[in-house]
């Protein structure tokens, strides 16, 4: 299940709005012949590709997938009479689809003798899962707001042109907006966080963003967006905030030492780069730089 995870965070930025997705296929004796993930809507689900690698060998053999196969028949066919049609004996799901039609797939595989194991790594795999999940619960995007906050207490977006730390970490956040469905930029321009991933007739993004936050991301989850990054200095920053609509937060700190720290009037807030009314999720260090990401207190 853990090499189901892993692969599943390929999908991650490209799949909206379905979700992310690994699946690995064992043969009878539990050797790993086949494995695959979800990238982007219209096209072979984790299940169809990991099948596809496994062959004739998957008859007999599990299936281990990080969410429920799909029971309905979409742009694609539904992943559980895939895996029916091909044999396999046993399936492994860790998540249950929350969006599941019908009976469910799960229940369609047990109908067919299957046997079918639920909520295996379920905690894990909502590490991936989690702002697909959060998007359907919320009726909105998974926010991010990112920000960056130098040695003398000076706060910038992530596409500030001055401040150091930005600067430093550009290949960090380039891979930031990667897991993003779209950026809301610090000019106020909305584009996808990887540029054509989601290949073309999925989403269109509004081009105006002069409106309410909360206008903004009902507009966008209508049109499939289901994770956005928000830069710090947008003009809409503020107001994500107010409203409780930041569901994670990321920030760059440098160090300017104790002494420089010390002569700053800045909100010590900022310096542990920790807003008010979220819990910290990860503090590592990003070169010289050190990346705080917190999560809303629920």
């Amino acid at each position: 299940m853990r090499r189901a995870i892993a692969l599943s965070a390929f999908g991650l930025g490209t799949t909206s709005p379905n979700p992310p997705v690994g699946c690995v296929i064992l043969d009878t004796d539990g050797h790993l012949v086949g494995e695959g993930y979800h990238e982007r809507k219209g096209e072979p689900h984790a299940e169809t590709q990991a099948l596809a690698a496994a062959s004739e060998r998957a008859s007999g053999g599990s299936a281990i997938v990080t969410l429920e196969p799909c029971n309905h028949l979409g742009r694609t066919p539904p992943c559980r009479q895939a895996l029916i049609e091909a044999g396999i004996a046993r399936v492994i799901i860790s998540v249950i689809d929350p969006t599941s039609r019908g009976e469910g797939g799960a229940a369609a595989l047990r109908n067919a003798g299957v046997d079918v194991e639920v909520g295996v790594l379920d905690d894990e795999s909502r590490l991936v899962l989690a702002p697909w999940l959060a998007a359907l619960d919320g009726k909105r995007p998974f926010v991010t707001l990112g920000y960056a906050v130098d040695a003398g207490g000076k706060i910038g977006g992530l596409g500030s042109a001055t401040l150091t730390p930005v600067r430093e970490v550009a290949g960090d956040v380039h891979n930031l907006r990667l897991v993003h469905d779209a950026v809301l930029r610090h000019d106020g321009r909305l584009e996808e966080g990887t540029p054509g991933g989601h290949g073309p007739d999925v989403f269109a993004l509004p081009t105006d963003t002069a409106q309410e936050a909360s206008d903004l991301l009902e507009s966008l989850v209508a049109r499939g967006v289901r994770s956005l990054l928000v830069d710090g200095e947008s003009s809409l920053a503020g107001s994500f905030l107010e409203t409780g609509l930041v569901d994670q937060a990321v920030t760059y700190l440098e160090s300017g030492g104790p002494s420089s720290a010390g002569q700053s009037t800045a909100d010590t807030r900022h310096f542990a780069g920790l807003l008010r009314g979220f819990s910290l999720r990860e503090v590592t260090r990003v070169g010289r730089t050190v990346r705080v990401t917190g999560m809303r207190r629920r």
